[in-house]
């Protein structure tokens, strides 16, 4: 599958890239896509949610009114989880949400992510950039050039670039990533995915 490539103008290069059809043109697997996302969202959790429960409550342990002859329930404690105080009953603990999965799985949800990007014409490629300058409006007007800017998009560099990246940090709906940390959720995530030409050539070559 061959791409044109512009400029940051939006403007055709009159050059083209060659999307591997091993990346780009497999048929999706949803259940892949599924599980992958699900295990990146599952390791972001942190788990650590917990509620006091009624040994765990400081407070008496006393009986606090008699057995019988009172006309209303019998209560033992003043933690019980029944009382305004006391402890909570069947409350969170601590967990440990993540799980694994098997290195092909992950490849291949990668790859079935990108397919649905390249599938819906949802790819951009742009000759490689730089800024000299941090600036905000240079993003914005890439936005306007290549008419993404009511999308959400992520776009893909090779190597860590500041300029770029704090140029973008300010714009809701615009991210920054390397080729190298591209996983499945921020793919689908995003609606537009905007690679620099090195990136496509540097995504084959991980894969293969």
């Amino acid at each position: 599958m061959k791409v044109k490539v512009v400029n940051i103008e939006g403007k055709d290069t009159g050059k083209s890239v060659e999307l591997n059809d091993s990346i780009f043109g497999i048929e999706p697997n949803e259940h892949a896509v599924y599980l992958d996302v699900k295990q990146y969202m599952a390791n972001k959790r942190q788990g650590t949610h917990k509620s006091k429960e009624r040994g765990e409550i400081t407070g008496s342990t006393r009986k606090i009114k008699k057995q019988k002859g009172t006309g209303t329930a019998r209560m033992g404690s003043i933690k019980s989880p029944v009382l305004r105080g006391g402890g909570r009953a069947f409350g969170p603990r601590p967990k440990d949400y993540s799980f694994k999965l098997n290195k092909k799985l992950k490849v291949l949800a990668r790859k079935s992510a990108l397919s649905y990007k390249a599938k819906n014409e949802n790819i951009i490629v742009v000759e490689d950039f730089a800024f000299d300058a941090i600036k905000t409006k240079s993003i914005v007007n890439i936005q306007n050039n290549l008419k993404i800017s009511d999308k959400k998009s992520l776009l893909v560099l090779t190597g860590v670039n500041n300029n770029i990246y704090l140029s973008a940090r300010n714009i809701k709906g615009f991210n920054v990533a390397l080729v190298s940390e591209l996983n499945t959720y921020v793919v689908t995530d995003n609606n537009k995915i905007v690679f620099v030409e090195s990136a496509v050539t540097e995504l084959n070559n991980m894969f293969n």
